[in-house]
């Protein structure tokens, strides 16, 4: 059973059919066609000319082109008769493919099952009982194979004679050409006798002629037997031969009348519109010969027109012409032979215009900042400035900010010594001829001579910072504005990039080749030209008008000026796709130079005015100036720091530190002078109550306001005003001497400095804890260590003595704190840890007020001591003894009353009553005296009674609690 591929193995049973009848499914889904695969073409195509045109593709209406040998895509007698391979059937492939080709098994595919006897199973199951079947029906009928071939050879005797034909009559390669078969076919031996033609041979010829004849009837018969049997078919073959002729006629003349409809549709519809296609791409064809013409037209007038721009500094212009006409040289004309030399040319003068904005750049830095700071404008040729940065940025020259270092380095360098020359000139006491150093000339200046050079020092620096500051600003603004420009683009082209396919194809080519020619003519003339049309213009107005010279030049700066930014922005708006401006990056960078140029001239301008300030102090002599002169001094360096760092924006250290280096100095000085100077009025204090005088007193009165100030020195006059006994603070009453008087002028002096030099508060804090440290210890030593006497030459250190200190000590612990609060405003919070100093004074002068008052005590106690120890309870009362106790202690009280406030007093004599009252029960309880009632109970009785009044007669000890009763021993 054969079967196609395309169906399927197992035939089902169709749906709905009660027969029981198999029918094959059809696929639904269509074969999978892989396409033919044809032999590349080895042999040469036949030569052709240009292209048809529009119409390239295959006519419908013109005869196709007739084969040629041309048209073969195999040589194949080329490929049979190779003779390097001896096998011709594998030559064939590697003739086509290679040497390397090699047959090898075709993969199974992977898309078709794996069919085995198994599948067909079911099938021959199924099928057994019909096959049994058609076997039955086989012997039962005949075959029609037999049935034809009973036709075809009878068993009759016309199949005998018919056998009796040669068998090589009926060989399908039979001809007579052949020797063999002709020899066969007519023997020689019945025509080659030796004596001629007898009757033999004749007789012989005549029966091969019969023979042959009798063959060709049996031939004859056979086949007009056979036409006979099949002329029925024969007859309907030719009858559907000529029914099929009649078809093709009338298909040939439908082919004839479809041909000359679509030739006519040929002229009338086609043929028309591609003589207007072909018309109108001659059109553009020659638009664009036209623009081409145009075009090298203005590449031809590059180099003249950048020569123009360049005499006019219009850099930018200037180079993004010569990266147009590079650009359209590469790809609008490039092989055309008369520019050939053109890209090498534009390429050397792009070169050269950057070695001339380097040098015109330089020459710009030096003219600018050498020139003179006064009565001139801050900026000098804005447009060349500006002009310059572009064409740098435009050529990526990103390091021009360090020439401009370099030029500012080198002008700050000659600003103070044109500022030194022109002091020493007003000088007559300097001869610049003997004196050559400027450091030198410096140091034989008055301080008042200085300090002024010093000023116009600052004030040059100052204006020589605004000048930069404003150039700074116009390079900045330049680059802002290139970096704006560059992102405004870069939006663009992301916007763009959303178009259709055919406006992202056809548009940007023609907006690109409409502005580089935009940009080489500029409003249907050439750049050269236009430029030359306006200087013309220009000198025309010069001609009819002299008077207005300088107008015409002003026009004629402002006219370049305008086309410069037509140009620059013709550069932005059209040139934006190239890669021609710094990134964003670099432009940031840049950007961040110019501040960091704008603190180095902060920098370099203070380093130059540190070495006028060391070089005056080499020598000392700031390190004598007065407070005053000092203040002046640092004043001035504050302010000129302040101003430089609200214009600059930096807080520049060095001219700060030289100038802390410097007070440090001179607070060593201040200090030093100070101390020695307290030293010496403590080692001249006889340490007796000194008058206040009435300055003091106002002094004291200030502070109290919260002015930690010193007053302003008055004119020297009449002063009504007497000095008083006491120092009024607060309302107390403080009996100082005269050195704690002064000592309070010098801490006022040290809160002065702070107010005018901040800067030195931590120094001078700690300066003026060791002068207070020092006041307390060496008071300390003349009057509790009694240094006075040898020192002064004082007899004895009394009381009146002991208690003045003390007080003075007591006045000094009032101040600490409002002098601590004044340096804390003027500490930062980091600093707050030296304050600590301020405790540990106070605790001192504390413990040393204490050590008077135990010393008052401990004199007293040594007097009770020897007195009480000879005490005896006998008549008359009140004894010797206590009238000796009461009269000191009346001279104790006379000596403090006025020194000692009525509080310290107080507890003063609580203290020495309580050393009194240990003396007397010690001494009660080794005389055996007891409470009892007894006489000498009632003696010592009227002598405690007698001390007890005298004491409390004594000024503000009259409620004084003396409770004598604990002189008694308690009873058991």
């Amino acid at each position: 059973m054969a079967s196609s591929h395309s169906s399927s193995p197992v035939p089902r049973p169709g749906g709905g059919g009660r027969d029981g009848i198999y029918r094959k499914d059809r696929d639904p889904s269509p074969h999978r066609c892989w396409p033919v695969r044809s032999l590349p073409d080895v042999c040469p195509k036949e030569p052709t000319g240009e292209g048809r045109g529009l119409c390239d593709g295959p006519s419908v209406v013109a005869e196709h082109d007739r084969w040629t040998v041309y048209s073969s895509k195999v040589n194949l007698p080329a490929a049979l008769n190779d003779p390097r391979l001896a096998k011709r059937e594998s030559d064939f492939f590697t003739k086509t493919w290679g040497l390397d080709f090699a047959e090898t098994e075709v993969m199974p595919s992977f898309y078709l099952p794996v069919v085995t006897r198994e599948h067909f199973g079911p099938y021959l199951q199924e099928t057994a009982q019909r096959e049994k079947i058609h076997e039955r029906c086989k012997t039962i009928c005949p075959n029609k194979d037999d049935v034809d071939a009973l036709f075809l050879f009878p068993p009759d005797k016309s199949r005998a004679e018919l056998e009796q034909v040669p068998k090589i009559f009926m060989k399908p390669d039979f001809a007579l050409e052949d020797p063999a078969t002709f020899n066969t076919v007519l023997p020689w031996s019945h025509f080659n006798s030796a004596g001629g033609k007898s009757s033999r041979d004749v007789a012989s010829s005549k029966l091969l002629q019969e023979k042959l004849s009798h063959y060709l009837d049996v031939v004859e018969v056979s086949i007009a037997r056979q036409i006979s049997l099949r002329s029925e078919a024969f007859f309907h073959a030719m009858s559907s031969q000529h029914e099929l002729q009649d078809q093709l006629q009338e298909t040939q003349r439908a082919v004839a009348v479809l041909r000359g409809r679509t030739a006519a549709m040929d002229r009338v519809m086609c043929q028309g519109p591609l003589r207007a296609l072909r018309t109108a791409l001659t059109r553009n064809n020659c638009v664009k010969l036209h623009n081409k013409l145009k075009l090298m037209a203005a590449v031809h007038q590059t180099q003249p027109t950048v020569q123009l721009l360049l005499s006019t500094s219009e850099f930018v212009g200037a180079l993004e012409l010569i990266a147009t006409t590079k650009e359209v040289l590469q790809q609008e004309l490039q092989g055309i032979h008369s520019f050939r030399h053109l890209g090498s040319q534009l390429c050397e003068l792009e070169k050269l215009i950057d070695k001339m904005m380097v040098e015109d750049f330089s020459m710009y830095a030096r003219s600018d900042l050498n020139r003179c700071l006064r009565d001139e404008p801050q900026v000098l040729e804005k447009e060349r400035l500006e002009s310059l940065v572009f064409g740098l940025l435009r050529q990526r020259k990103l390091d021009f900010l360090d020439i401009y270092s370099d030029e500012m380095i080198l002008a700050a360098k000659a600003i103070v010594t044109q500022c030194v020359a022109d002091s020493v000139l007003q000088i007559e006491e300097i001869d610049t001829d003997v004196v050559t150093k400027l450091a030198d000339q410096m140091r034989l200046m008055t301080f008042p001579q200085w300090f002024e050079l010093l000023k116009n020092v600052f004030e040059s620096f100052l204006l020589y910072l605004q000048r930069i500051k404003a150039t700074l600003s116009v390079i900045r603004n330049v680059v802002l504005e290139v970096l704006d420009s560059s992102q405004r683009n870069q939006l663009l082209e992301e916007a763009s990039s959303g178009a259709s396919g055919q406006e992202s194809s056809q548009g940007p080519s023609l907006l690109e080749g409409e502005a580089e020619l935009a940009y080489l003519t500029h409003e249907g003339l050439f750049i050269s030209d236009a430029l030359n049309d306006a200087q013309q213009q220009q000198q025309q107005v010069v001609a009819q008008d002299q008077s207005s010279v300088i107008g015409s030049r002003i026009q004629q700066v402002k006219t370049f000026s305008v086309f410069s930014r037509l140009l620059t922005v013709s550069v932005f708006a059209f040139r934006s796709g190239e890669n021609m401006m710094p990134t964003e990056l670099e432009m940031n960078r840049v950007i961040n130079n110019i501040q960091e140029l704008m603190y180095t001239a902060s920098d370099v301008s203070h380093d130059r005015c540190v070495k006028v300030l060391t070089a005056r102090a080499k020598d000392g002599s700031l390190e004598r100036l007065s407070s005053a002169e000092f203040v002046c001094l640092s004043q001035a360096v504050e302010a000129f720091v302040r101003d430089t760092e609200e214009l600059c924006g930096r807080r520049s250290v060095s001219l700060r530190g030289a100038l802390q280096s410097q007070a440090n100095r001179f607070v060593h000085r201040f200090h030093e002078e100070r101390k020695t100077k307290l030293s010496l009025l403590l080692d001249n204090e006889r340490w007796k109550q000194a008058e206040v005088p009435a300055e003091f007193q106002d002094l004291v009165n200030s502070i109290a306001d919260g002015r930690i100030t010193l007053p302003e020195r008055k004119t020297p006059g009449p002063d009504d005003r007497k000095p008083t006994e006491f120092l009024l603070v607060n309302g107390q009453k403080y009996a100082v001497v005269g050195t704690v008087l002064l000592l309070i002028r010098i801490f006022l002096e040290y809160c002065q400095c702070v107010n005018d030099i901040p800067s030195i508060a931590t120094d001078m804090l700690t300066r003026l804890s060791d002068l207070l440290k020092h006041f307390n210890s060496r008071s300390c030593q003349l009057v509790l260590g009694a240094g006075a006497l040898q020192v002064v030459g004082l007899k004895t250190i009394t009381t009146k003595n002991l208690a003045l200190a003390s007080r003075c000590l007591q006045l000094v612990v009032h101040y600490i704190p409002i002098i601590r609060a004044h340096f804390e405003t003027k500490l930062q919070p980091k600093q707050f840890s030296v304050l600590r100093h301020f405790d540990h004074i106070t605790k001192d002068y504390n413990d040393h007020i204490a050590e008077i008052s135990a010393k008052l005590v401990a004199i007293m106690d040594s007097l009770f001591e020897k007195v009480l120890s000879k005490y005896e309870v006998k008549a008359p009362m009140p004894s010797a003894c206590f009238r000796n106790v009461c009269k000191q202690m009346a001279k104790m009280h006379e000596a403090i009353y006025e020194l000692l406030p009525e509080e310290q007093t107080q507890m003063l004599f609580l203290r020495i009553n309580a050393s009194f009252k240990m003396h007397l029960k010690r001494q009660l309880a080794r005389l055996g005296v007891v409470n009892d009632g007894g006489p000498q109970h009632g003696l010592v009785v009227v002598d405690v009674a007698f001390y007890t009044e005298n004491v409390q007669a004594l000024k503000s000890l009259e409620r004084l609690d003396l409770n004598m009763a604990e002189i008694w021993e308690q009873k058991r």
